[in-house]
């Protein structure tokens, strides 16, 4: 079996469903709880079973009661307690074949097989008509995804996102900035885009190959921190936790795990950020998304900001 990455959804042998978050996962699954059985629930999956949908705070109290052993910074499940694993690229036909929606979203875009996925309450099979379409695109066919998103949207054959449904992205974001700042930098990432009356995003996984040199592990904290840096190496920016090497006294990487601050800044350009400042080796990280809402952390870019 191919080893499990992140946006895999894994079950355990209690029939806990949770979201992969983390590429290290060879003795404990790092991810986040997402759904619980319940007779009562309004999710029914294919095979009639019911779930309840868990946000983020009723997750980790579920855990602490239900699960403490899987408890940590993220939720850790043990290899030998996961009975089955979903994976958004081996799925990607049966989910296609369940929503017109998503195999017409496909059909505009030109990506190799295999290379990507679907992931959220579709992939295994539990989505209401509100539920957004979350792509996978795996390595390198993201950046061919990306570039095929702006153009899709240049030749007036997707529409551009409308400022009702960036409304809806940012209330739903909660960010730290203000919201004409936060179009401003999204607008630009061609990570998201709206088809009918939802929306869809494009997010990024490594492939195979490269899961071992994916950032992992924390540091000491040290204390809170602003700075302003200058970014040399923004090629890992839209990944999770998207990374950012910068140039300053200090720190030597900022590290966002909130997937509103990925690509967020251009190799070349200025960031402001702040956030927590870790202690890794003889130098600093500074991350941002230490909570889920990212409550006073933020990463902006100046010289976007500059030229407006």
């Amino acid at each position: 079996m191919m080893p499990i990455r992140l946006r895999d959804f894994i079950e355990d042998d209690g029939g806990l469903i949770f979201a992969v978050s983390a590429y290290d996962n060879t003795e404990r699954a790092g991810c986040v709880l997402r759904y619980v059985p319940d007779p009562a629930g309004e999710r029914v999956d294919p095979e009639g079973r019911r779930y309840t949908k868990l946000d983020f705070e009723p997750a980790y109290e579920y855990i602490r009661e239900h699960r403490p052993e899987y408890l940590d910074h993220l939720h850790r499940v043990p290899a030998d307690r996961i009975a089955r694993v979903y994976k958004p690229e081996e799925r990607m036909d049966w989910i296609a074949s369940r929503d017109p929606r998503v195999r017409r979203l496909l059909s505009l875009f030109d990506l190799p097989a295999g290379k990507v996925g679907c992931t959220g309450s579709r992939l295994i099979g539990v989505e209401n008509a509100a539920s957004d379409i979350d792509l996978v695109v795996y390595g390198g066919a993201w950046f061919s995804a990306q570039a095929q998103l702006a153009r899709l949207v240049q030749t007036g054959t997707l529409p551009a996102m409308s400022e009702e449904m960036w409304r809806k992205v940012y209330e739903k974001r909660v960010p730290e900035i203000s919201f004409d700042t936060f179009v401003l930098h999204e607008a630009r990432k061609w990570n998201r885009g709206e088809f009918g009356d939802t929306y869809f995003d494009l997010l990024y996984t490594r492939d195979y190959d490269a899961l071992a040199s994916a950032p992992a592990g924390r540091g000491r904290e040290i204390g809170r921190g602003r700075i302003e840096a200058l970014v040399t190496d923004a090629s890992q920016s839209f990944d999770s936790p998207a990374v950012y090497e910068v140039e300053h006294e200090t720190v030597s990487r900022v590290i966002s795990f909130t997937h509103t601050y990925s690509g967020q800044a251009l190799a070349g350009e200025t960031i402001e950020a702040v956030g927590v400042l870790e202690e890794h080796g003889d130098t600093q990280w500074l991350i941002v998304g230490t909570t889920r809402e990212a409550r006073g952390e933020y990463i902006v870019s100046k010289t976007l900001l500059e030229q407006v």
